[in-house]
Formats: structure tokens, sequence, C-alpha cells
């Protein structure tokens, strides 16, 4: 029996991968000097997000997190702030740097957490980010990654397309923003 993606309740375009950091403007300017990759739009999140749960218990979320686009993907970085357990300390340690998701666009989320759990992903992480759900699955077995689905909507897709607009012809200047230089 083979797999028909359009029985599937997820986009499969993989738009962003992200790493886990300890130290966010750190991390970002050693992407900025040794790849090349910016600038970065850095916002701290620490009361955005509604309706957050952590393994299917209500939990709490903050982080800091940096945005740049590299060609056709956009990379992440997330400094976590939380003292709650969280998706991204259950692959990354604290004090440590490693990979940790792919993000996919989603126009279902509680199709996506019936589908994932259906296969045996558990949703480690949901939330409300204002205009948006997103959700990471335990993906790890598969992939070796968690794997974040971000609902689809004019709103974040206005912002992805602006970062990603900065950095087409980006000249090296001012390599850390905030969302307020778009």
């Amino acid at each position: 029996m083979t797999a028909n993606s359009l029985d599937k309740p997820t986009d499969r375009t993989v738009f962003q991968n992200a790493w886990v950091v300890d130290d966010l403007e750190a991390a970002a300017m050693q992407w900025v000097n040794e790849l090349g990759i910016g600038p970065f739009f850095i916002t701290e999140y620490t009361d955005q997000f509604s309706d957050v749960t952590y393994r299917g218990a209500p939990s709490e979320l903050t982080m800091n997190v940096a945005l740049a686009q590299a060609g056709p993907v956009q990379i992440e970085l997330i400094q976590p702030t939380t003292a709650s357990p969280c998706a991204y300390r259950d692959s990354v340690a604290p004090g440590a740097t490693g990979f940790h998701h792919m993000c996919v666009w989603t126009k279902d989320i509680e199709a996506d957490s019936a589908y994932f759990e259906s296969l045996g992903y558990a949703c480690a992480n949901k939330g409300n980010a204002g205009s948006a759900w997103f959700a990471y699955y335990d993906t790890r077995p598969l992939l070796g990654c968690m794997l974040e689905v971000v609902e689809h909507g004019p709103a974040i897709e206005g912002l992805f397309k602006a970062i990603a607009d900065s950095a087409v012809d980006w000249d090296g200047m001012k390599p850390l923003r905030t969302l307020a230089d778009l």
C-alpha cells in the first residue's frame, strides 16, 4: 500500500529549520559572520502565547527568537526562557545548541494533531500565537527532530514574507534587528 500525500492534513512544504541556542545574539552573529545569513529579526516572547499545553497539560512558553531567511528556507534560532518543561528542552539541554525542528504549514491543526498522534508522534507543545496556532510533534523517531506545524494565515505569511524580502539584497549592515524594523 502506498501512502498518498493528498490524504494527509499537513502541507508538506518545509519552509523553516530551527535550532535551539544558549545565547541568541551570539548564535545569530555567528550565522551572520560565518555563513553570511541575515539580517536576523529578534523577538522576545514573554506573554504572547495563549492556550499553551505541554504533552497535553496546561503550561507556559517563553523564549527569545531570531528569524532570518536563507534562500527558500527560513532560519529560526530559539533561546528558551521558560522554567516550564517544553518541546525545546525535550531534545536540547540547557547550555547546549542543537537542531530542533523543521516547520510546515497547516490549515487544520486539529486534523494534524489527530493524524500525528495516530502514528504515535505525541504533541509536545501546542499554543496560540494570536494570529496562528502552532504545535510541535515529537517526530524524533522518524526525523531525528521535532516537526512544527503552524497555522497558515495572512498575518504570519505577511510577516515571513517581509523577513524573506529583507534578505534579498541585504548588504550586511544592521545584522540584528527587531520586527519594528520591517
